[in-house]
């Protein structure tokens, strides 16, 4: 065996590939070999992450194929919609059903060439980021749809700019879920850091608490930076932060929370905490602890100005 193929040895590899290299169907039913998927080999362990899967099966695809759906998220990086995290299956797409893998651990779809935009990722061909979201936007509510695209769009480290979702978009004709794309653009916000940050905005946004402000800097009377609100309503110095369990259980994190909420509330600014139950249980708590913040603070600032 050449020293070229002894270094597949460390990477999977076709059985025929091995084959073709002096090796024996017996030798490559070594302990030292593991079979990822049919017709591959790989070394012993390999194979149990998302993208050694796709590695391996990604050498018995046709040349056009890409991965695709949620399991390009997960190739990207982008945090996974609730209603989707079940789906641990590898989803490829192809241009035409005459491309369409006969693989029993492969779910293909079809999409047109021309309606497809790929990148790569660890030398794999995945769907981009805006592509990915107009293919799962058909299975998904549509305030998931709006979640998923926020997620594409973080504070830190964006896999995508709205632009590039709206050019997606507007380029996009005939496909399943372009119409929930084309209705979810103007919800779209930039620079979030959670999702349920996004869902809580929306509870808002759906009770008619429209405009929130994402993520924008308060300041104290001295121009002291003192946060990054999840929301808020700067004109009225109403802001909303969510918490989630890490602001329960790490003292650090606590000890920040109070200090900054202390310095908020000095600066004149009330600030309405939101729980996991306040989203996802009692919506209507949280709508009404807002409107309450909000009235507060007109009527404050109704005094102040006579």
């Amino acid at each position: 065996m050449g020293a070229s193929f002894a270094a597949k040895e460390f990477e999977p590899f076709r059985v025929q590939a091995g084959l073709d290299a002096g090796l024996t169907r017996h030798a490559m039913r070594a302990k030292r070999f593991s079979a990822p998927t049919a017709g591959v080999r790989a070394p012993r362990g390999f194979g149990h992450t998302v993208a050694e899967r796709c590695a391996s099966i990604a050498l018995t695809l046709p040349h056009r194929a890409a991965f695709s759906h949620v399991t390009a998220l997960r190739l990207l990086g982008i945090e996974v919609p609730w209603r989707l995290e079940s789906d641990q299956a590898i989803h490829v797409v192809v241009p035409t059903r005459a491309d369409r893998p006969q693989r029993d651990d492969v779910v293909a779809h079809v999409c047109l060439q021309r309606c497809l935009d790929i990148v790569s990722v660890r030398g794999l061909p995945v769907t981009s980021p805006a592509q990915t979201w107009l293919h799962l936007a058909g299975r998904l509510v549509p305030d998931d749809v709006v979640v998923l695209g926020d997620a594409m769009l973080r504070r830190k480290e964006p896999h995508t700019t709205l632009a590039e979702l709206r050019r997606r978009v507007e380029s996009t004709h005939k496909m399943r879920g372009v119409v929930a794309c084309r209705e979810a653009l103007e919800r779209l916000r930039p620079g979030t850091d959670s999702t349920m940050e996004t869902r809580a905005r929306l509870i808002l946004d759906d009770a008619g608490i429209t405009d929130l402000a994402v993520n924008q800097p308060v300041y104290a009377e001295d121009g002291t930076f003192i946060c990054l609100p999840d929301l808020s309503i700067p004109a009225l110095k109403v802001a909303i932060e969510y918490d989630g369990d890490i602001h329960r259980t790490d003292p650090a994190t606590w000890r920040r929370d109070v200090e900054k909420r202390q310095a908020m509330a000095e600066a004149g600014w009330v600030v309405v905490v939101a729980t996991a139950d306040d989203v996802n249980r009692h919506p209507d708590r949280l709508i009404r602890r807002v409107r309450a913040a909000i009235r507060r603070q007109s009527e404050r600032r109704s005094t102040v100005s006579a």
